[in-house]
């Protein structure tokens, strides 16, 4: 298939997003925990979760174009503390439904039958039954005009880790943990390592971990 400009354009709306959502193969899947002012708990799955940095410990998110409500985006903004948990096989399709869109204000927590977990100096639930997991805190919003959405860029600020996934030299083993990715729109995923690799150097040939 080669689909000009002009074709892309022209696609039925459920095909061009199913064909551009999975073009950038698979993405971070993660549970967004968050609550209202209202003290409202809310969970949303999101696949566009990405690293800005480490130091400082800089994470980012787009939303969607909404109004900024009972909400993941509403939330973030009013409470300024937010919750990133991954996905296992075990609640997969769980984490699924939370995207339906229920009532404002309803606890997705309540619906698919998810535990919200809380630790000290965090406001923001955590998902009791995800292993790998942390906190941030709201530092920037940036509006991106091209489409409406939202780049929300939050500070990890606590982190939770199972201490047999994480290697000698900091590195998470995301495999041995379970975590779940994801492609397009609703493919889930468990994945397989190939292998860690040495630092690429130009006088020196890779090696294996």
């Amino acid at each position: 298939m080669i689909l000009d400009n002009t074709e892309i354009t022209s696609l039925e709306k459920i095909y061009r997003a199913n064909l551009i959502n999975s073009l950038g193969g698979f993405k971070s899947l993660v549970l967004i925990g968050t609550k209202s002012n209202r003290d409202k708990e809310n969970i949303a799955p999101f696949s566009s979760f990405f690293h800005l940095g480490a130091d400082p410990a800089l994470c980012g998110i787009i939303v969607k174009p909404c109004e900024p409500k009972q909400n993941t985006l509403g939330n973030i903004i009013g409470r300024r503390q937010y919750t990133i948990n991954h996905v296992l096989p075990v609640f997969y399709k769980q984490a699924h439904q939370c995207s339906a869109k229920y009532e404002e204000g309803t606890s997705e927590f309540k619906e698919v039958n998810l535990t919200p977990q809380y630790i000290e100096g965090i406001t923001a639930p955590f998902v009791l039954e995800s292993k790998v997991k942390f906190a941030c805190e709201f530092v920037q919003k940036i509006d991106i005009e091209l489409n409406g959405t939202f780049l929300i860029i939050g500070k990890i600020v606590k982190i939770i880790v199972p201490d047999h996934v994480v290697s000698t030299d900091g590195f998470v083993n995301l495999e041995m943990a379970g975590t779940v990715t994801c492609s397009g729109l609703d493919s889930y995923h468990t994945t397989r390592q190939l292998a860690r690799l040495s630092y690429a150097k130009i006088t020196e040939p890779i090696q294996e971990l």
